[in-house]
């Protein structure tokens, strides 16, 4: 099948979670011979921290002006059998409108950050990414977050059907290898900086910090603030391409897990960091939401914090306490989490969409392909 997506970035990992997610999915399609074909706006901030150029078997169109690439989309969509619009899209209503008026067989929108939509259209706030008429026309849509937030998108989006399409690992891109001296950290955090982590950041990783001077925390991500509460034992890696992603986790005797709070609150939220850290092997922290057990098993392949103590607890595990659980979870992702996992349940949706089956709503449907 020949995809048309329109998005965020592939081109550009910084400040954002879509880039990484999405290379391993589309990676997947094309091992499994289907044809992808992006857009996306070319913008200063990724431009200058673009870490992928050559995409081989996907194409990728950069522009600068929606009119500019207007007449190409169109032609591609018309030779497509799948279009796609992806939340944070910045021409996200003008390519939804494209797509909807497109002959396309199958029209889906895919949010990536469902609950942060879902918390704007509550607060009634405008959302640039989606027009007037919700997401009623579209035959359905994709969703990163499972659970209550299925039901959100059809009761307040008016989505027709909704299934749950969530993060993966590329374990090409993700898989032990040579830690490096500047990532050597006792316990370590990837995230890009939101105020609605930063809570929970404070007491499950700066206060552990400040409490235990002799060990090395290191946190990697965009966007911190110069106010951020520092220690002298916190060090810091201000971009981190997708490439280093593997040397900073094997790096790490512990790393965290953060979710922000909008997604913690509608839980079945799994970060792409968390299956990147179990693909290569590096003992989990994270913190805990409805769910969670879905992916990873609580008491034997990830550890759960609550509280610094939770933290201080685990920093004092014995090696061979934390590689039981390092290998319990890379055993699950590479059994479950992987990119060409999420394609063989992406291409399920699309035959289950394609005939119309109805009898059993899409979310029920996409669920019991991942349980099983």
């Amino acid at each position: 099948m020949k995809f048309v997506v329109f998005g965020l970035t592939i081109s550009s990992s910084w400040g954002n979670g879509h880039a990484t997610l999405l290379r391993g999915l589309f990676r997947a399609l094309v091992r499994r011979g289907h044809e992808i074909v992006f857009f996306e706006r070319d913008v200063p901030y990724y431009a200058a921290n673009r870490d992928l150029t050559t995409f081989e078997h996907i194409q990728l169109h950069l522009y600068s002006d929606w009119n500019d690439v207007l007449e190409i989309a169109r032609s591609e969509l018309n030779a497509a059998d799948v279009g796609i619009v992806t939340s944070y899209c910045f021409d996200g209503i003008a390519a939804s409108d494209l797509v909807l008026d497109s002959a396309v067989a199958l029209r889906f929108f895919y949010d990536l950050d469902t609950p942060v939509t879902l918390s704007r259209i509550r607060a009634g706030e405008n959302v640039d990414y989606i027009g007037p008429r919700a997401l009623r026309d579209f035959d359905l849509v994709l969703s990163y977050t499972g659970g209550a937030a299925l039901d959100e998108l059809q009761t307040l989006l008016h989505a027709r059907a909704v299934a749950p399409l969530y993060g993966s690992v590329d374990p090409a891109v993700h898989h032990r290898v040579a830690g490096k001296p500047q990532y050597r950290a006792d316990l370590s955090y990837i995230g890009t900086y939101a105020k609605d982590r930063q809570a929970a950041l404070e007491s499950l990783f700066i206060i552990p910090a400040r409490m235990q001077q002799d060990k090395r925390f290191v946190i990697a991500g965009a966007e911190y603030p110069s106010q951020f509460p520092w220690s002298g034992n916190i060090f810091f890696v201000k971009h981190l391409p997708p490439q280093e992603h593997a040397a900073f986790y094997s790096s790490s005797r512990i790393t965290l897990n953060v979710t922000r709070s909008s997604m913690a609150r509608m839980g079945y939220c799994p970060s792409g960091r968390l299956f990147e850290a179990a693909a290569c092997g590096s003992p989990i922290l994270s913190d805990t939401w409805a769910g969670i057990d879905q992916f990873f098993d609580p008491e034997s392949e990830i550890m759960i914090a609550n509280s610094h103590e939770d933290t201080i607890g685990a920093l004092s595990l014995t090696d061979s306490e934390l590689a039981r659980y390092s290998s319990a979870a890379l055993e699950r992702v590479l059994e479950s989490h992987t990119a060409d996992h999420r394609a063989r349940e992406l291409e399920q949706i699309l035959e289950t969409a394609w005939h119309h089956e109805r009898a059993l709503p899409l979310h029920q449907h996409a669920a019991s392909h991942l349980e099983t």
